[in-house]
């Protein structure tokens, strides 16, 4: 059939199309009133946001129901997975954790924080195993083999602080009946209050050239030391020479009444004084003598050494 054929037909109902040709047209042929090219078709214009899909459209008079606001889940919407034969999907929850459903929430920072901890503990543990570890290597009956010295064992091996021999030894003491005497001492002991053994003192002493002289052995180091000489005075200050090892000193024996005894009174006299004296290691002398110039009325009872030059 040809467009110039009638036939059975209209042009319009052979060929919907027919309208866009010249001999289409002048068969009379008329575009349809339903929409471009196609029969029944309806064609309406619609504001932007008003064509709904899946409901009947609104007739004359009445309003199109609006769509849901932003963020409302729409009523008419269906997710594919719940209609008849939708993929299946899998949901991801926002909150893996407690409190799940709702709102998604921040990282996990709880658990982070109990995990550095374990982390912390460990590492601690391991330290104080170690160290008890380190213990046993102490241990000489152990069988491992030590690598190097412990604390206690450098400590032990720091050398001792050297001991002065003159701090272990006791120093020599004399009393009077072992002095070697000269000139007119002697020895008696009449008086009493001598600190020497059997109460013995030396007397005579208050003539020019009479002395006592001491020989010291067992000295265990040269050096500084402070003899002490026991003494008593009749109530007034007396004083004699010191020499020692052949050379005088330029101090006195200061022999003065330091016990405040009265005048003549020797049994209330009993004192003591001292010298500062350098002695070499051995053997040594020491000299009391009355010599010109010194006042010598004191009895004599006993000599001493202290280590250092001392003040007592």
């Amino acid at each position: 059939m040809t467009s110039g054929n009638n036939g059975a037909t209209t042009p319009e109902d052979d060929d919907p199309f027919g309208y866009l040709y010249a001999d289409g047209q002048a068969n009379g042929a008329q575009p349809p009133s339903g929409g471009y090219g196609y029969p029944n078709a309806v064609n309406r214009v619609r504001t932007v946001g008003q064509r709904q899909y899946g409901q009947q459209p609104a007739g004359p008079g009445q309003i199109p129901q609006q769509q849901g606001a932003y963020g409302q889940p729409n009523a008419h919407y269906a997710a594919p997975e719940t209609l008849p034969g939708g993929a299946q999907t899998t949901q991801m929850s926002h909150s893996a954790g407690a409190g799940g459903g709702g709102r998604g929430r921040g990282p996990n920072t709880k658990g982070l924080l109990i995990g550095a901890i374990a982390v912390v503990a460990a590492v601690v543990i391991g330290i104080s195993v170690a160290m008890l570890g380190g213990d046993d290597e102490d241990d000489p009956s152990g069988d491992g083999a030590q690598a190097g010295p412990t604390q206690s064992q450098t400590a032990e091996s720091k050398p001792s602080k050297t001991t002065d021999p003159g701090d272990e030894v006791e120093l020599p003491k004399s009393d009077a009946k072992t002095l070697a005497l000269g000139g007119t001492a002697a020895t008696a002991s009449d008086v009493k209050g001598a600190q020497a053994d059997g109460g013995v003192y030396v007397t005579g002493f208050n003539q020019v050239g009479s002395s006592v002289t001491w020989t010291v052995n067992g000295i265990p180091k040269g050096g500084k030391y402070t003899v002490y000489v026991g003494y008593s005075v009749p109530g007034k200050d007396q004083n004699a020479t010191l020499t020692v090892n052949g050379t005088p000193s330029t101090a006195p024996v200061n022999l003065k009444n330091y016990a405040h005894a009265a005048e003549g009174d020797y049994e209330k006299g009993w004192t003591k004084t001292y010298n500062y004296v350098q002695l070499n290691k051995g053997t040594n002398t020491i000299k009391v003598s009355c010599e010109e110039g010194n006042q010598c009325d004191a009895l004599l009872d006993q000599m001493w050494l202290v280590k250092g030059w001392v003040k007592s």
